[in-house]
């Protein structure tokens, strides 16, 4: 029986063309879209840490909901100023985007970030009516399958406005982390890695996922979604994967930045 590489499994930039040129590029990105855009708020705190801030994007008429992008990094890296521009497509279609940053590890553990953004997310829910859909990416896929299990710390009134839910490359078991260089930072347990998993845990029974995840991913990260939808399935009101051709870990959000894209409507409906 051969024994797993458990970091190569879930490395990405090895495995991409330039990858190491992508948050340098995300970055540029998001500062041409935010000197761009008339209706911006930025920094707002949702909490007393200095990175416990969120950007709010909102649309030129009255808002039909609310997004919240959560991102990625592996719990360990980058925060809110590299993915401003992910916020267009939705804005375009109607609706408020908020992105916040968190306190990355090892500062803190994957469990505390977890509630770190159910309290971002209660924060800006309170700045408008009407639904909510969270997205994320990478371990921002976790965060928010996360809020959706019945053990999330989000707010009951909070969690009944979630319509949709999409987890972008996301991580939903975290045993295999464990065996990763990456837990000398992360400083997973079994018991947490088993606590924080989406996928070993019970969903909320009215709630409509989808998984996205690019064809061109490492094998774990299409695996890490089937495991989800196996695990959820009959126990949500729906759950879906969709592998979207010719994309890897790196541009599978690009087309967040489109309002037609089907990623965007995969988000939004067809507002």
């Amino acid at each position: 029986m051969s024994k797993v590489d458990w970091d190569d499994a879930f490395s990405n930039a090895a495995y991409i063309a330039d990858g190491s040129t992508y948050p340098d590029r995300w970055r540029r990105n998001a500062t041409v879209f935010i000197k761009t855009q008339k209706y911006v708020e930025l920094d707002t705190p949702y909490g007393e840490h200095p990175r416990q801030k969120y950007d709010r994007f909102l649309p030129s008429t009255k808002p039909k909901g609310l997004v919240v992008f959560i991102h990625g990094g592996y719990w360990l890296d980058f925060d809110k100023s590299y993915w401003s521009h992910l916020a267009q497509g939705c804005c375009e279609q109607g609706w408020t985007v908020a992105i916040p940053s968190y306190v990355l590890a090892p500062a803190v553990k994957i469990s505390e970030i977890t509630k770190m953004i159910a309290q971002a997310i209660e924060t800006c829910s309170k700045q408008l009516d009407g639904p909510i859909v969270l997205a994320g990416h990478s371990a921002g896929g976790h965060l928010v399958t996360r809020m959706i299990c019945e053990s999330s710390p989000l707010e009951d009134n909070v969690k009944s406005r979630i319509t949709r839910i999409v987890s972008i490359s996301g991580v939903h078991d975290l045993r295999n982390l464990i065996h990763t260089r990456m837990n000398e930072q992360l400083r997973l347990s079994i018991d947490e890695a088993v606590a924080e998993s989406p996928a070993l845990q019970t969903p909320i029974a009215s709630a409509n996922v989808t998984c996205w995840v690019g064809s061109k991913e490492r094998p774990e990260f299409l695996s890490q979604a089937n495991q989800l939808r196996d695990a959820w399935q009959n126990r949500v009101s729906n759950i879906q994967v969709i592998i979207e051709p010719n994309r890897h870990h790196f541009d599978v959000i690009a087309s967040m930045s489109d309002p037609n894209s089907p990623l965007t409507i995969a988000l939004v409906g067809d507002s």
